[in-house]
């Protein structure tokens, strides 16, 4: 799959997120999907036909690698990381939804001549407030929950987080205890672990990044102030000048009624 292109992606949440969500972000792209690209496909590699058993039995060998490693730790590792990248994803979403909508006033303003507000929306950093900051809460709650979940999911599959070196099994068709063989351990032992720290730091910036969201929309709750949306300064003046031609019109109209009425 091409990481690439989600990094590009997620560097769109990474435009409005806060300073903790950058920092995810990068703990994300350099320490996971780097490690995963550079080094642990090398590291596995065709892992199976390094499973060595001391049988000749046919099947055997299969029935043992599938006992012990039911699903392959890269592929696990990147639909971890598909899972917790998605709800980022809905911020993105959220963004575009909200700019598209600015954008339809603008045009409505000032057509197809509004150049410097259109480019003034494109580089315009979103507050996370309002409707924004349920969605952006909503997917750190997200990240943890599938965060948490994988590392359960791993150390269940996998009996912990350290690769054994010798392994038995007695499952049919093999004709009794057969000792199988993990080619590297140390190595995938220290890749294991390296990943499940990663995992655990993520969580931790999840948590922080949170606490640290929900801290200040209880000081603008308490303070009665909030972040103001983004307005144009074209779209402004055209409602501006809009309400105060309605307003003379409104007056006009009133003075008008005054004059036509009969005398007592």
């Amino acid at each position: 799959m091409s990481w690439g292109q989600l990094y590009a992606l997620l560097g769109g949440v990474n435009k409005h997120s806060t300073s903790l969500g950058k920092v995810w972000l990068s703990v994300v792209f350099v320490f996971r999907i780097m490690i995963l690209v550079v080094a642990a496909e090398s590291v596995w590699g065709d892992e199976q036909s390094d499973f060595t058993c001391n049988t000749l039995q046919p099947g055997c060998k299969n029935v043992c690698y599938d006992r012990y490693f039911p699903i392959s730790h890269i592929r696990l590792w990147c639909l971890q990381l598909i899972f917790v990248s998605t709800p980022a994803l809905l911020v993105t979403m959220h963004v575009a939804y909200r700019k598209r909508g600015f954008k339809r006033d603008i045009l409505r303003a000032h057509g197809e001549k509004a150049e410097e507000d259109l480019e003034e929306l494109r580089k315009k950093r979103m507050h996370i407030t309002g409707p924004l900051w349920w969605t952006y809460t909503t997917s750190l709650f997200f990240r943890l929950l599938f965060e948490t979940a994988f590392i359960y999911i791993f150390y269940y599959i996998y009996s912990g987080f350290q690769m054994p070196r010798l392994v038995k099994c007695t499952d049919w068709p093999c004709p009794n205890t057969v000792d199988c063989f993990i080619s590297r351990p140390t190595e995938k032992t220290v890749f294991s672990i390296f990943m499940i720290a990663t995992s655990g730091i993520c969580i931790i910036l999840n948590v922080a990044e949170l606490g640290y969201l929900v801290a200040k929309a209880l000081m603008r709750s308490c303070g009665g102030q909030d972040k103001p949306s983004f307005h144009p300064r074209h779209v402004s003046r055209e409602k501006e000048r809009l309400q105060n031609k309605a307003n003379e019109l409104l007056l006009s109209e009133t003075c008008s009624l005054k004059s036509s009425a009969p005398e007592k």
